[in-house]
């Protein structure tokens, strides 16, 4: 298996260069620099406070919360805290940025450098785990919204999400895949979740991607790159480098040459088009904020921040590896908070940790994709499965009336131990009803048994399922397979 993907072309193999921008909205109640709320979903310009609107004489004034979760998800990347950062001034004129320019930090951002890894995963193509440096994490303001839809010839602003504040996480280009640049953001994802500073919806808008894709061929010097802007789903952004570098090798390999924009992606058509050329830096002619001190951190603050972090999904990951749970699983298991919580309150409860981790991401995980529900909305909590993997444990049922008995749960609400009492479903540990049973079926099936003692072993498996069947599945399976194995010989 090759480590990057490459694009075949005409002239040859092409390699792909890729850098992700992610603004990912901050878990506050309030915006940066007012308190205007920040719910999603409100009526149109019902959440905009003077400050937000640019009333003339208005000051901001910068929200603690928002920077506090900065540098956590800063602390979670391991990068780099600068002490002492600034805000600048990105101007700019567009109808839905009522002050006619963007409160950002260009210079000295909040964060430094950091990275992140990816783990290897042979189905997506990724031969082995990459670390993808991460540049830096600047927050800003976030601008209105333009709606076009609401009227026949023209556009109305809504302001609710002007000033909300955002975390760009700017990677370094060191992802070369589509299914990197897929590993990266579900990875990053994960871990603002897991920290609790962006809630990572996708589809509500408050984390999405800006994606700048380059070709070259390969060890030669990075090429031109484009930039498709506020990509909103994992599958969209590697839709998006999959159409754009092929489009690239296109023009290239016909003569032409990539031009430095700002593309838009069609999630319809999968194909992404021009919006307009790339400014550089100096086009928006940044200036420090005059508004605004700078910001200088404490050893309090920081170690606040620090203390104040979750075990996160790496660290969690190997401790379940060292419970005995497989790789596999502990990668699901950990792979979103939620799970993570749930099957922790799973162990809280006693369980033995390999055999409730095969169960979740087998039965549980099953039965809720049928269901269409998340974990989040699960009908069975983490006590009632405890309840169930101990009747499992302790041999009161078996793993076959263990599913029956999931199933009611599933339907009712009731507790595991009260639908085995209530159905009769409690395993048959009698030795004496089992060797009856045993002795049954082998007498209706003695031309069988005579194959068996003949060398035809595997009709084991036969005489236990028959076994089962007399037994309407309550009996011990264990036990069962002892006095079979005792009665043939």
């Amino acid at each position: 298996m090759m480590t990057d993907y490459r694009i075949k072309g005409e002239t040859g193999e092409w390699e792909v260069v890729i850098g992700l921008e992610v603004h990912a909205q901050v878990t506050s109640n309030a915006k940066l620099f007012s308190g205007a709320a920040t719910a999603f979903g409100a009526e149109p310009n019902t959440q905009v406070s003077l400050v937000d609107a640019a009333m003339p004489g208005m000051l901001p004034v910068p929200n603690r919360e928002c920077i506090r979760q900065a540098v956590r998800t800063g602390m979670a990347i391991e990068a780099q805290i600068n002490r002492w950062s600034r805000f600048d001034r990105k101007n700019y004129f567009y109808a839905d940025l009522p002050q006619g320019y963007q409160i950002s930090q260009l210079y000295h951002p909040l964060v430094g450098e950091g990275a992140l890894t990816i783990e290897a995963d042979d189905k997506a193509g990724i031969a082995a785990d990459k670390v993808i440096g991460i540049e830096r994490i600047h927050v800003e303001q976030d601008a209105g919204k333009l709606m076009h839809d609401q009227h026949p010839t023209m556009s109305y602003v809504d302001l609710n999400r002007s000033g909300v504040a955002l975390m760009e996480i700017v990677s370094r280009p060191d992802m070369r895949s589509p299914a990197e640049a897929g590993a990266y953001l579900r990875k990053l994802r994960a871990i603002l979740r897991y920290v609790g500073s962006c809630d990572g919806n996708m589809e509500e808008g408050s984390m999405r991607a800006d994606v700048n894709v380059s070709v070259r061929k390969p060890g030669d010097e990075f090429g031109t790159r484009t930039e498709t802007k506020n990509v909103n789903s994992v599958r969209f952004v590697m839709q998006a480098i999959e159409y754009e570098a092929r489009r690239q090798v296109e023009v290239l390999e016909s003569g032409g040459a990539i031009v430095q924009e700002t593309r838009l992606f069609n999630p319809d058509s999968g194909t992404t088009r021009t919006m307009r050329s790339k400014e550089d830096a100096h086009d928006y002619r940044y200036f420090p904020d005059p508004d605004l001190l700078p910001l200088e951190l404490d050893d309090a603050f920081l170690e606040e921040c620090r203390a104040s972090l979750p075990e996160l999904p790496d660290a969690k990951r190997a401790r379940y590896e060292g419970l005995g749970i497989s790789a596999y699983n502990a990668a699901v298991l950990t792979a979103e908070v939620e799970s993570a919580r749930w099957f922790d309150a799973l162990l809280d409860a006693g369980v033995e940790a390999k055999a409730a981790a095969n169960w979740v991401t087998s039965e549980l995980f099953g039965a809720l994709n049928r269901m269409g529900r998340d974990i989040t909305d699960s009908p069975v909590s983490p006590a009632q499965a405890a309840e169930l993997l101990a009747l499992i444990a302790d041999g009161t049922i078996s793993g076959s009336i263990a599913k029956q008995v999931f199933e009611k749960m599933l339907e009712s609400g009731d507790g595991a131990a009260a639908i085995v009492e209530r159905e009769g479903l409690k395993q048959e540990s009698d030795t004496g009803a089992i060797e009856a049973a045993v002795d049954a079926v082998l007498a209706a099936n003695a031309d069988k048994v005579a194959e068996y003692r003949g060398g035809k072993e595997a009709l084991f498996g036969f005489f236990v399922g028959q076994t089962m069947k007399a037994m309407a599945g309550k009996g011990n399976p264990k036990l069962v397979n002892e006095v079979l194995r005792a009665r043939l010989g």
